[in-house]
């Protein structure tokens, strides 16, 4: 399948990597229907950023409204159902939230686009499904193992989606990202906060367990596998991870921005910020050859590059002034 020309869904286009992934549609030559969370303020999120396109619709609700679902599916060929609540310390909190949106938000998009027609339906998944590597790297076959409320509800909407190309025949892929960092993305992660606050003049910056290993991925390389998974026919039915097969810690992240940056910042450990010891994910390393086998896709930035082309977003006036740095984001 070619996306150019067809008629595409984005649910969570108000979010960091669903607007991003917005802007390659619509560069592609698609219409696109971006759902923007529901709002009084009319406030679209990241979708501000993109702006007016002759071929972009917004519309406002929420996925938590199975009618809702129907309608904005109608009419529509691919689905790429990003919405999702994805905070993981406000999971620990207001677990219910994450059932509510996560699983019943992605039966009612499933249930949605298979009584429309859709034929496409690609669902968003995450790495923290896996918890911490039993081995590396990551491979599909790894064990899930719900290690926080969130990796828990992604586990029951990811099972949800699968359900709905079993049960139905829904033309389906699972579509599992390693740690997606780039332009846009809230300060609750932890690259744009020590970003932020590097670029706001902090000198010291409390951190949590800095020892854990992620596979970062720049936001333009994971949008790229997202499109990639839709228009691959083989994919259908599979769930395919999305990585570098790179693997960092996250103190030496940390330590090349401070590099990239030029910067004198001191990192220090805050026990408020340290995740439950049964919870934190210690590692995280993508194997990535099945993407690379079933469409080619290999990602084009390194960690170097694209936390420069990060940094340089950030530092900007006009966006850093859209974050607040001084406030802990969970």
């Amino acid at each position: 399948m070619n996306l150019s020309k067809k008629r595409i869904l984005v649910t969570g286009a108000d979010g960091f990597i669903g607007s991003h992934l917005t802007e390659i549609l619509l560069e592609l030559g698609c219409g696109v229907r971006a759902l923007s969370q529901y709002n009084s303020f009319n406030y679209w999120g990241w979708l501000d950023d993109v702006g007016p396109h002759e071929n972009l619709d917004v519309v406002c609700g929420d996925v938590r409204d199975p009618n809702y679902c129907r309608e904005i599916t109608k009419d529509i060929d691919v689905v790429f159902h990003l919405a999702a609540l994805i905070a993981i310390p406000y999971s620990y909190v207001a677990p219910n939230s994450y059932v509510d949106t996560n699983i019943q938000g992605t039966l009612n998009i499933c249930q949605a686009a298979k009584d429309n027609g859709c034929e496409r339906v690609v669902h968003t998944s995450t790495s923290e499904v896996y918890g911490t590597a039993k081995y590396v790297p990551i491979d599909e076959k790894h064990p899930i193992q719900p290690q926080s409320p969130y990796s828990a509800s992604k586990i029951g909407a990811d099972a949800m989606a699968t359900s709905f190309h079993n049960a139905f025949d829904l033309p389906l892929t699972i579509a599992r990202p390693f740690n997606t960092y780039g332009p846009r993305q809230s300060l609750r992660a932890v690259i744009p906060t020590i970003i932020a606050q590097i670029a706001n003049g902090k000198k010291e910056i409390k951190l949590g367990d800095v020892s854990p290993t992620r596979d970062f991925n720049y936001v333009l390389d994971t949008c790229r596998g997202f499109i990639a998974l839709a228009e691959c026919e083989k994919a259908v039915g599979e769930t395919v991870n999305i990585g570098s097969n790179f693997e960092i810690t996250v103190g030496d992240t940390l330590n090349l921005i401070k590099e990239l940056m030029k910067s004198d910042v001191e990192f220090v450990t805050d026990e408020a910020r340290l995740r439950p010891g049964k919870s934190e994910v210690f590692r995280l390393w993508c194997d990535n050859s099945k993407i690379e086998e079933l469409t080619g896709f290999k990602p084009e930035y390194d960690i170097r590059s694209g936390l420069q082309k990060t940094i340089d977003w950030f530092v900007q006036e006009e966006n850093l002034k859209k974050f607040k740095a001084n406030i802990y984001n969970v």
